[in-house]
C-alpha cells in the first residue's frame, strides 16, 4: 500500500521483484541503478550471503513525477531466492503495490520457476493479496543462453492470466527497462485509482 509522507510531499510505492535464486533479480536492479541518472536514483543496498547474492533486499527509489501534487517514488525490492529465507520473502511482500516475477529461462531451472511462482502465490495469500488484483508483470530472463525453454511454455505455466511479459537478458540490459516501465506504469495507475477513491 502506497505511503504518503506529508512532510516531504512524497508518495512512496513499493515494487517487489520475485523469483527463484539466481534468476536475475539482483542483476536487473544493478543494471537499472547503473543506467539511471544519479539525480533520479537512491542508494542500492545489497546484503549478500555465501550461497546467494541477495539475502534480504535491494532498495532503489525512482522519481516518477507527481500524483495529486505529491512527488512519486517507487522503491524496488528483491526477495531472497533461497527457500529457507521464506519468512524474509513474506516480510518483503508486506505493503507491496506491484510485483514482477523474474523467471529463469534455462531448461534446468524449470522446476525452480514453478516452485517459486507457487511460493509467491502462497505468500501473497498469507497477506490476503489476490494476484489478479495486483499490478503484475513477468520477465523471462536469460534469453541469451543455450538450452532455454520456449516462451510459449513459460507463458502457459507462469502467466495463465496473460499479464504483460518481457523477454530479457539482465546482464546486457535487454528487456530490463521495458519490464520496469510496464510495472511502474501499472503501479502508478493503481495507486492513482486508489487515491481517487479516498
Amino acid at each position: 500500500m502506497a505511503i504518503i509522507n506529508y512532510v516531504s510531499s512524497e508518495l512512496n510505492c513499493k515494487l517487489v521483484f520475485y523469483g527463484p535464486g539466481l534468476s536475475g533479480k539482483t542483476t536487473n536492479l544493478q543494471y537499472i541503478h547503473n543506467k539511471l541518472s544519479p539525480s533520479t536514483r537512491g542508494k542500492l543496498i545489497s546484503l549478500s550471503t555465501a550461497g546467494e547474492r541477495t539475502l534480504f533486499f535491494d532498495f532503489l527509489p525512482i522519481n516518477l513525477g507527481k500524483i495529486r501534487g505529491l512527488m512519486t517514488r517507487i522503491h524496488v525490492y528483491t526477495v531472497p531466492g533461497q527457500v529457507y529465507y521464506n519468512e524474509s520473502r513474506k516480510l518483503v511482500l508486506r505493503g507491496l503495490d506491484g510485483l514482477v516475477f523474474i523467471a529463469d529461462s534455462q531448461e534446468s531451472r524449470w522446476e525452480a520457476n514453478i516452485f517459486s511462482y507457487q511460493n509467491m502465490i502462497e505468500n501473497l495469500k498469507s497477506h490476503r493479496i489476490d494476484l489478479e488484483e495486483l499490478p503484475f508483470v513477468i520477465q523471462y530472463n536469460k534469453r541469451d543462453v543455450s538450452n532455454i525453454l520456449p516462451v510459449s511454455l513459460l507463458q502457459k505455466e507462469l502467466n495463465p492470466t496473460n499479464q504483460a511479459a518481457f523477454e530479457a537478458c539482465a546482464l546486457s540490459g535487454e528487456g530490463v527497462f521495458n519490464t520496469l516501465k510496464a510495472a511502474s506504469r501499472q503501479v502508478i495507475q493503481s495507486v492513482s485509482g486508489q487515491l481517487r477513491k479516498k
